[in-house]
């Protein structure tokens, strides 16, 4: 009757019933997770409440920033709430599991939070709704009252839309999960903030059951933790619709919607870090800041926009520059640590996949004043004098990589924090130096200790000794009696002007070395030596068609691995091939139209085979699909023994010169510039 889905679970692990408590948190807390129409939640408040007639609801405590609502407003809104109920006197309807009655376990815990939906490019946008959250751990169950605010600013519990999440002991390791409606045939679904039963019966159930169980540590912390995400929500869909045009005039090669939305994003999160940075200092004026390595140079764009004075230095221009005006403030520089680029009167140093600068931002904010903070947001793999030695197995990579620039800001006086942003990239994790750990006075101190630091960096190796996943400053507490001996006196200083002569800032030309640049004649004949090697690697292989009553074959070749194609080709091609990232496999991926690179083995392509995309592609591309279609050659009806593999209509490329079309790409993209 009012069961909207039960899931069984099976607990091998000891996990329940504290898995399940966990993963109703993840729920409550990080609801986008499971419902992609929603940006988040923002807990208000959190406390136990009475179930007795009168009484206080305790002092509710916060996960992350929450706890906007005191005690009282939790206790007022729950004795204002409760009367409600269906069943009244604060009693559940069926069949819902009641809460248990007066006695020892008469108190709940409650939790009160906003669910912010996302921003909807055509439609009106929703407001955020209320829910109360009612939490019964000697039953095993989680309700949820969602609320409405009437005309006389006081709450009302939408009942058509109350739902429960309970947890129930079977017997030994077997458990359910299900959850359960006093009212489906009236539920209310918007799509957003109430999405349909459903979709609560199989998604979420399935999830909750899912992470009740799994008893697996995120290496990191949940996402923007350290800012209001109810205001994050809203600056940032302001944003978002004020800079959305940049996507279309987009004039560089890589993709306009993944950065500048991911740009938008990082200028979202700033902006927030900064006001609540001038609440807590009881600043006026807004921040300064350099963004060193600022690339397009768009974050450095919306911060002058937004109010910031600051400026974007990078070793290269780009095109978009151009279009940005004299209002936001873009250098062509390179920038090598020392005394000379030091930044005395900058509030902020931003460090925006800063690649080889990223360990040296902490540094350079540490010596430029004792009021500098900054920002990093590590992408590529640096030490300070390059590429960066991983050290520990234990790790990943991108977490080790993590805790060395976190270990680097704590040597130079910063209380480390890190949070997790909300971009579309896999190199998520920012780190923050806003508060330092010593008094004006040692700076001097710190000064010698960060020469010290760098100096093992480059020449002992420092071993961090953290084995634990994650970043904690009591790991690193004594780095300076780690790091070995005192240095001579006539080192102890910031080593003059250049901090570190070995250091190698990107080069100012981009250098392309993707195989794109190969001439082209070269390419063709690898190509070619490729082809026939897995032709004739074996007897032939034929790949048989039923075309109506004809049997066509097609030979397809043999399969080799990257190695044993490498050990066919000559000393002096394989030469050429090492100087270019990714070698032969980079260059056989980007003759896309002859060769398939699957698990490290190298096949010959049979178009025969080839499935359309699943995913719904974008407008743009479909539009360049259309147009690239007949304007290359096709190789295998010139240099397949067998020609192509395909009927003339249906292949994409053009079987002889009389097919031939001319590309409309190029004069396309000059027309959106």
């Amino acid at each position: 009757m009012g069961l909207v889905g039960t899931a069984a679970v099976r607990d091998g692990g000891a996990a329940l019933p504290h898995g399940f408590w966990a993963a109703v948190r993840v729920w409550l807390e990080k609801p986008q997770v499971a419902n992609r129409r929603l940006y988040g939640a923002a807990i208000e408040a959190e406390g136990t409440v009475p179930l007795g007639e009168g009484g206080e609801a305790s002092p509710p405590f916060a996960a992350g920033r929450a706890a906007s609502v005191g005690a009282a407003e939790l206790s007022r809104l729950w004795s204002e709430v409760r009367g409600q109920l269906p069943a009244g006197h604060g009693h559940l309807p069926p069949p819902l599991t009641p809460w248990p009655g007066p006695g020892r376990r008469s108190e709940l815990r409650a939790v009160l939070r906003t669910l912010l939906p996302r921003g909807r490019p055509v439609a009106p946008p929703v407001p955020p709704t209320k829910e109360l959250a009612v939490q019964d751990v000697y039953n095993g169950t989680m309700t949820f009252l969602p609320l409405e605010e009437n005309s006389k600013g006081k709450y009302q519990i939408k009942k058509c839309n109350i739902y429960q999440i309970q947890l129930t002991h079977i017997k030994d390791e077997d458990w359910s999960v299900s959850i359960v409606a006093p009212f489906p045939e009236d539920w209310f679904s918007d799509g957003i903030v109430y999405p349909k039963l459903a979709w609560l019966g199989n998604e979420l159930l399935s999830r909750l059951a899912k992470w009740s169980v799994e008893q697996k540590p995120s290496e990191f912390k949940s996402t923007l933790s350290l800012i209001s995400v109810a205001k994050y929500s809203k600056v940032y869909q302001d944003l978002k619709e004020k800079y959305k045009e940049m996507v279309k005039v987009w004039p560089e090669v890589t993709d306009p919607e993944k950065f500048v939305y991911e740009d938008v994003a990082i200028a979202t999160y700033l902006l927030i870090l900064w006001e609540e940075e001038r609440k807590e200092k009881g600043l006026a004026k807004k921040q300064s800041f350099v963004d060193l390595g600022c690339g397009n140079g768009l974050l450095v764009h919306i911060l002058n926009n937004e109010g910031h004075s600051g400026r974007g230095i990078d070793v290269r221009r780009r095109k978009i520059w151009d279009m940005y005006g004299p209002e936001t403030h873009l250098e062509e520089s390179t920038i090598v640590p020392g005394d000379s680029h030091l930044f005395p009167d900058t509030d902020w140093l931003i460090g925006n996949h800063s690649d080889e600068l990223t360990p040296w931002i902490p540094v350079i904010a540490a010596r430029s004043s004792y009021s500098c903070c900054y920002f990093v947001l590590p992408c590529c793999f640096f030490d300070f004098h390059g590429k960066y030695s991983r050290r520990q197995s234990k790790k990943t990579q991108y977490r080790e990589y993590l805790d060395f620039v976190a270990q680097v800001g704590f040597v130079c006086g910063f209380h480390v924090e890190e949070d997790c942003l909300r971009i579309p990239s896999t190199k998520r994790v920012c780190l923050i130096g806003k508060n330092r750990t010593y008094p004006p006075t040692e700076r001097a101190l710190i000064d010698k200790q960060i020469t010290q630091y760098i100096s093992n960096r480059q020449t002992c190796a420092v071993v961090t000794h953290d084995r634990r996943v994650g970043f904690n400053h009591e790991d690193h507490s004594d780095v300076c009696k780690e790091t070995g001996s005192e240095l001579p006196e006539n080192e102890t200083e910031s080593a003059g002007t250049i901090w570190m002569p070995e250091f190698q800032p990107r080069e100012k030309v981009e250098q392309i070395r993707n195989c794109a640049s190969l001439p082209q004649d070269f390419v063709d004949d690898v190509v070619l030596n490729v082809a026939n090697l897995l032709l004739n690697a074996a007897p032939q292989k034929s790949c048989s068609n039923m075309c109506g009553e004809k049997m066509n074959t097609w030979n397809q070749g043999e399969s080799l691995s990257l190695r044993e194609v490498a050990e066919h080709l000559n000393k002096e091609t394989l030469k050429r091939l090492k100087s270019e990232y990714g070698g032969l496999q980079t260059l056989l991926k980007n003759n896309h139209q002859v060769f398939e690179v699957l698990n490290g083995r190298v096949h010959i392509r049979d178009w025969r085979k080839e499935k359309p995309s699943r995913k719904t592609k974008p407008e743009v591309k479909r539009c360049l699909s259309a147009e690239a279609f007949k304007t290359r050659l096709c190789w295998f009806f010139i240099h397949h023994p067998d020609g192509c593999s395909l009927p003339s209509e249906s292949c994409p490329y053009a079987h002889g010169t009389e097919e031939l079309r001319q590309s409309q790409i190029i004069k396309k993209k000059k027309h959106i510039w």
